[in-house]
């Protein structure tokens, strides 16, 4: 679909104003509203924000038209950021099969969020004077911009009936492909999450739990869980209605594990660690792109 300034700059201004542009479906309003606790605020950006919910690859054939996918970067740039230099870069692809080759889904789009300071680098030399990011700090700041970039992309885009899964399939396997495929500088840029947008071939049953109690929100002091609190976090992964369990643990009691959380730490968490003694491949391309103090 064609856009013209006139679109890209209403679609922007409403959602920069928090304006929620989406119907919401019945299960989605009631989602939102089993979601929010008895007696808090509602209104359509809260709405919106309770109803979100990721699509695990099950997105159709069906395209974004031109004019929703900038309104939804042009909300993306809004996100707030570390002294407003914006240390991050978004790639959009348009290729099915190679968003497949970067993080191993594909919908109608895929963006892709790096922490970036090469823009930054280019301004300072530009001008004469010297900027190198060499340093975690700065990886770590335009690691935040990045992701706060991607959240606010994710709450456009549902606000617009667009589905998204966020997805770090970017940092799996070997990851100098995202060079060869998106032709990235070779420093100071780092991928951070992809988002695949599109539209999903059907709504879920029910929306992912959350926790909100003890170990996730601490009220003035940090509060470390006592023994009893933990329990209760066991029992709660354990029940399959708080809906807290991954799709692949499902089946954790048929494979022998007194809990689910015991199929997490033995089996699904345990796969991310290094084998003894050897870097894993995200360090591997931090320190191949220079965020490493020498």
């Amino acid at each position: 679909m064609k856009t013209n300034r006139r679109t890209f700059m209403k679609h922007a201004a409403l959602l920069g104003a928090g304006v929620s542009l989406l119907e919401l479906s019945p299960r989605a309003v009631a989602a939102a509203a089993a979601a929010r606790a008895p007696g808090t605020p509602s209104n359509p950006t809260l709405d919106t924000i309770h109803a979100l919910h990721s699509t695990h690859g099950n997105f159709t054939d069906q395209e974004i038209p031109e004019e929703t996918l900038q309104a939804i970067l042009a909300a993306s740039v809004r996100s707030a950021n570390a002294s407003n230099m914006q240390c991050y870069s978004i790639v959009v692809v348009r290729d099915r099969e190679t968003m497949k080759q970067i993080c191993g889904y594909a919908g109608s789009r895929l963006l892709v969020y790096f922490a970036d300071h090469n823009r930054l680098v280019a301004s300072a030399r530009a001008l004469g004077h010297v900027h190198e990011p060499n340093t975690l700090t700065n990886l770590i700041t335009a690691t935040v911009d990045a992701t706060l970039a991607a959240q606010n992309a994710a709450l456009a885009a549902r606000s617009l009936g667009v589905d998204y899964l966020p997805t770090n399939g970017v940092h799996r396997g070997d990851m100098s492909r995202l060079w060869k495929l998106l032709d990235l500088p070779p420093t100071y840029c780092f991928p951070v999450i992809a988002l695949v947008l599109g539209y999903a071939t059907e709504e879920p049953a029910h929306k992912t739990g959350r926790l909100t109690g003890p170990g996730v929100i601490h009220d003035g002091k940090y509060h470390a869980p006592t023994t009893e609190e933990l329990a209760e976090l066991t029992r709660r992964y354990d029940d399959p209605e708080s809906h807290l369990q991954i799709g692949f643990g499902q089946q954790w009691k048929e494979n022998g594990h007194p809990h689910y959380l015991d199929w997490m730490f033995t089996r699904w968490m345990k796969r991310r660690s290094a084998p003894s003694g050897e870097p894993t491949e995200i360090m591997k391309t931090i320190k191949r792109v220079g965020f490493l103090e020498s």
